[in-house]
């Protein structure tokens, strides 16, 4: 009986102890799992900030140095033609235009005094005395014929200075009248006022008068004209033109001709 009851409190105790343990392994798991979580926390390191942002992110567009014998594959040598603004060249055919007129005006002042020194020297002759033997009766002279008023001198500074009057007339797509005229017709229309019949056809007035050789040799008052416009002349490479109904006439220079032209003169 005594040893039935030591074996049953054996039991008992092997229960007991192995109720204990069970409960204490838990306890140190949950030890070990808040000693990690502070090893976690108290283990965080700082990592110091290595990339710094930079202020100015064109300072290395906006300066730079260069070894003088540098080499750019040619780029440093490069000859850059120099342009001019719409302004400078409309400045420049302004200044052409007055030039030319200048020098029209002053041709026409001086061919009209040597017309004049030469009808005072025709009157003189024909005032002087009869000479012993009788000279053979001058036959008369024709009836003049009526024409326009025109400047002092008919020669072709006279026909540039009329035709710069009329800078800025309207373009007439077959007008031969200031106002309104084509190419051609403005040019038949200031030969006209000098009493000469030209065609109102550019291919034709290609053919009227004397051919000049070449721009060099052209004279203010020359027709410039080819198959498909008319001009005159005013010198220094420069002419007086009807463009276009958006244009009228005025002053530009031979290069408003495609092509090749031809240079007549008339007077």
């Amino acid at each position: 009986m005594n040893t039935k009851k030591r074996f049953s409190a054996l039991i008992a105790a092997c229960a007991a102890a192995l109720t204990l343990s069970s409960a204490a392994v838990p306890a140190a798991f949950a030890s070990d799992s808040a000693n990690d979580a502070e090893s976690m926390i108290t283990s965080a390191r700082s990592f110091p900030k290595v990339n710094t942002v930079k202020k100015n992110l064109y300072v290395e567009a906006s300066s730079t140095s260069v070894d003088e014998d540098s080499n750019w594959g040619g780029v440093e040598k490069l000859d850059v033609p120099q342009t001019k603004s719409t302004a400078e060249k409309e400045a420049e055919a302004a200044a052409a235009a007055a030039a030319a007129q200048a020098e029209a005006e002053r041709k026409a002042q001086e061919e009209a005094a040597a017309a004049a020194s030469r009808a005072q020297a025709r009157e003189s002759l024909n005032q002087q005395p009869e000479q012993t033997q009788q000279a053979p009766a001058a036959e008369p002279a024709p009836a003049a014929v009526a024409a326009p008023a025109v400047p002092t001198s008919g020669n072709g500074a006279a026909v540039a200075s009329l035709a710069m009057q009329y800078q800025g007339a309207p373009y007439v797509y077959g007008g031969t009248t200031p106002a309104g005229w084509d190419c051609s017709g403005f040019v038949m229309w200031v030969y006209s006022q000098f009493g000469v019949s030209l065609p109102h056809s550019s291919g034709a007035q290609m053919g009227v008068g004397t051919a000049v050789p070449s721009l060099a040799q052209a004279q203010p008052g020359d027709i410039i004209a080819n198959g498909s416009h008319a001009a005159i002349y005013i010198g220094n490479g420069m002419v007086i033109n009807a463009l276009n109904p958006a244009q009228g006439t005025q002053v530009t220079s031979t290069a408003v001709f495609n092509g090749g032209f031809a240079i007549r003169r008339v007077l």
